[in-house]
């Protein structure tokens, strides 16, 4: 005779909370207590209580929850492109929730998302709190992180691009070219994308044998303002100490860099040459054309995406960590420096 399966009755009598606060628990509501939630756990483990999984999705009805930091800049956009183009391959749909610029997703979050629920979750630049990976694991509900902004948890799949190795492509080619007075603008220190690529501007530099001036590594936040800003500042410095390249950090700073160098007569590449980060369509028509570190966004959010698929349906591929290899792209925005 067969063992009766555990019910959620009797996993409340062993928790000693009621069968809706269980029921709640095994939903993943954000409305129970730590301390609750913890032994609502420990009584599921206990009993092995076995949580109901839904069957594959009918096809087209299949959801991806695709969570940005922020939304709205081309950068962005490249990414989404990749998402959706994947996911209409798998017959999926995509849902973008944007955090307002914060890395975190609210308490709130978790509870709506598995209202839905999703087939997998994307975070980019965005990572989760242990309590709500730990409601979205209990869910059977598979996470990738795309771009990460730090050190994420080992055992969270996590697609991205060789930070370090393109900063030390943009700078070589810098240096390469004649350049020994580079700046740099990076992005927030806080994300470990921006501190990996101005490790790898200052790793050229130490295997060329030539000094970084700290003056001119400046922290931006990826954006065109912040580009324009750090550049006013850096051409305002006398002829002898003003750097004849900068490393934007990202193509949208390099926008603001361009601009900055028009405003106080500065003729790139012939007075000043400027190296992005991304290679965005916008790289071809700006003028002069961007010479950019192509991170392979679009590929970055396409094989992210089939990595979920995957993984909610139960395949664990043979790499669940990606690192994809940056390429430079040189344009018309970068030339020897001027002559002394």
């Amino acid at each position: 005779m067969s063992t009766p399966k555990p019910t959620i009755a009797e996993v409340a009598v062993l928790a000693r909370v009621s069968a809706p606060t269980v029921s709640k628990v095994i939903n993943g509501r954000a409305d129970v207590a730590a301390e609750t939630r913890a032994r609502v756990e420990d009584a599921i483990d206990q009993l092995g209580y076995q949580r109901r999984r839904q069957g594959p999705p009918a096809p087209g009805t299949g959801l991806v929850d695709l969570v940005f930091h922020r939304i709205g800049s081309p950068w962005a956009g490249e990414i989404i492109g990749g998402v959706e183009s994947a996911a209409a391959e798998a017959r999926v749909s995509v849902i973008l929730t944007e955090l307002g610029g914060a890395h975190r997703p609210p308490a709130s979050w978790v509870e709506t998302t598995l209202a839905r629920p999703p087939l997998g979750i994307l975070l980019v630049a965005s990572h989760l709190t242990p309590s709500q990976r730990e409601q979205i694991a209990h869910r059977s509900i598979p996470v990738v992180v795309i771009d990460t902004d730090g050190e994420s948890p080992e055992d969270v799949a996590a697609v991205g691009s060789d930070n370090w190795g393109g900063g030390l492509l943009a700078t070589r080619h810098l240096i390469g070219l004649g350049h020994t007075r580079i700046a740099a603008i990076g992005g927030p220190a806080t994300m470990l994308s921006s501190r990996a690529r101005l490790d790898g501007f200052r790793s050229a530099h130490a295997e060329a044998g030539i000094a970084v001036d700290p003056h001119l590594v400046m922290e931006g936040d990826f954006y065109v303002g912040a580009g324009y800003r750090a550049a006013r500042e850096l051409f305002a410095m006398p002829p002898g100490r003003r750097p004849t390249a900068v490393f934007a950090g990202s193509d949208m700073q390099a926008l603001g860099v361009l601009r900055a160098a028009h405003e106080c007569g500065l003729v790139v590449p012939r007075d000043v040459s400027v190296v992005g980060y991304d290679d965005l369509t916008l790289c071809e028509w700006s003028a002069p054309s961007l010479t950019s570190v192509d991170q392979k966004l679009a590929t970055q959010g396409a094989v992210a995406t089939r990595l979920v698929l995957d993984l909610a349906e139960g395949r664990r591929p043979a790499l669940d960590r990606v690192n994809l290899t940056a390429e430079l792209v040189v344009r018309e925005s970068t030339a020897p420096p001027p002559a002394p």
